[in-house]
């Protein structure tokens, strides 16, 4: 049986079977989409609810909005929590509260039913991307992680994808609340399974665990590696600030389309979903070029995200410049094929410069800066600006974001060479049985 060394990968006294770790990754993943599905179902039924409840842009983007900003709100407490206290047990419980707060909008009769039912999918939601990628990055090799950072948090984009997809089919069907329910049920189904096979003492041996005891006597105060140089907090701001371009055309693609293409929701939902489809594609692309190009030149791995802002610049706005028609989608598609692509080379960066110990807190503040910066402001802001001026006009603003996420990451760049060798005379280097204990690329 093939094994997965955890950390450097000359040492082989700690291990993971391969067949177990990608069944690790697996049930994460999916989890992930079913978070996502959850989270992006709204979307697909945004114009039902406007109509039947008489709600303004503003309004609509707000209930998109609290989600993201409960996740920015409560992902690091939960994820510090969940570091101390057991990452799978965790994973299993936020997995229950967000499907169960699901089923809750199915059964909402207003619009503050609804913003309560939305609040708390956010609650439930909140630390499990980062915990989530804390466990896939344990059970595999460091020379895998952006290629996993961006394989892994592509399932966002697939269970956008699905949620857009399936929930403006069932709306279609059956109505908008059994677009809520299917989601919900999806989610109870995978929350109750998830715990029953991953198990805590498989990804984290007692040995593992010994060894990084040790590792954090060599590291004092592993938490101030969270904020400890000027390249690790760059990137998560340079991230977040790209994230408010993808997340927002995600969230109003499919408002978009039934706008100013004149299409039904089935319709709408299942183009925004390709739409989403293509963002989550490059997302993986991007991850696996970063590694391939960047493994011995780690300044590259900052060069090809400030590339991925600057190209989705161009692309969105060149598309939104556009009246409606097979140019501008095609255009819409290319842009948001690397608009995502940062998540790689940022999930990498972050992993790199902080201490495996805090990891999933690493991530969580990670997750903090996307949702604050970009998932949380970005369709509630454009939501405001296309009361003022409509859709179109403000997507076309959108894409200049994009524009201070590359100046932020240019400013990581300057400084990533020199931190990564600080942080490896602090002994972070040095291979004692977890991944996240190798600063090098």
């Amino acid at each position: 049986m093939a094994f997965h060394p955890i950390a450097d990968d000359d040492d082989g006294t700690v291990s993971v079977a391969r067949s177990y770790a990608w069944i690790v990754f697996a049930l994460t993943f999916g989890l992930l989409i079913s978070d996502y599905m959850s989270r992006q179902v709204l979307n697909a039924v945004f114009p039902l609810l406007k109509g039947e409840w008489a709600l303004s842009d503003g309004q609509l983007g707000l209930l998109s909005g609290i989600v993201a900003l409960m996740v920015g709100l409560l992902t690091f407490p939960l994820s510090l929590m969940a570091d101390r206290f057991g990452r799978v047990k965790s994973l299993a419980l936020m997995a229950m509260l967000w499907s169960l707060a699901t089923l809750g909008c199915a059964l909402a009769q207003d619009y503050q039913q609804m913003f309560i039912a939305r609040f708390m999918v956010g609650v439930g939601e909140a630390a499990y991307g980062s915990v989530g990628i804390a466990v896939v990055i344990s059970v595999f090799p460091k020379h895998m992680r952006a290629t996993l950072a961006s394989a892994f948090m592509a399932g966002g984009m697939f269970g956008s994808v699905l949620g857009m997809a399936l929930g403006g089919a069932i709306a279609a069907k059956l109505g908008w609340r059994w677009s809520f329910a299917g989601m919900a049920l999806f989610g109870l189904l995978l929350a109750v399974l998830y715990p029953l096979i991953v198990k805590e003492a498989r990804i984290a041996p007692k040995r593992v665990v010994n060894a990084l005891g040790q590792a954090s006597a060599k590291v004092k105060q592993p938490l101030r590696t969270l904020i400890s140089s000027p390249s690790v907090i760059a990137t998560y701001i340079g991230s977040g600030l790209q994230l408010f371009v993808g997340g927002t055309v995600i969230v109003w693609m499919p408002s978009y389309l039934n706008r100013y293409y004149e299409m039904g929701t089935d319709k709408a939902g299942g183009l925004a979903a390709i739409i989403v489809l293509c963002s989550g594609a490059g997302m993986i692309l991007c991850g696996m070029l970063s590694d391939r190009m960047c493994r011995h030149v780690p300044e590259r791995k900052v060069a090809l995200a400030i590339a991925y802002c600057l190209g989705s610049c161009l692309l969105l706005s060149a598309a939104f410049a556009l009246q409606a028609g097979p140019v501008q989608l095609v255009l819409i598609c290319l842009g948001m094929l690397i608009a995502a692509g940062t998540t790689g080379p940022a999930g990498a960066m972050v992993a790199n410069l902080t201490h495996y110990s805090v990891h999933g807190t690493a991530f969580a503040t990670l997750t903090l800066a996307n949702n604050m910066l970009g998932l949380a402001p970005g369709p509630f802001i454009t939501g405001k600006v296309s009361d003022l001026i409509g859709l179109h006009a403000a997507f076309q603003l959108v894409p200049l974001v994009s524009l201070g996420a590359a100046a932020v990451f240019f400013y990581a760049k300057c400084h990533y060479h020199k931190d990564i060798a600080r942080l490896k005379g602090q002994h972070l280097s040095e291979p004692v049985s977890e991944a996240g204990l190798e600063v090098k690329l």
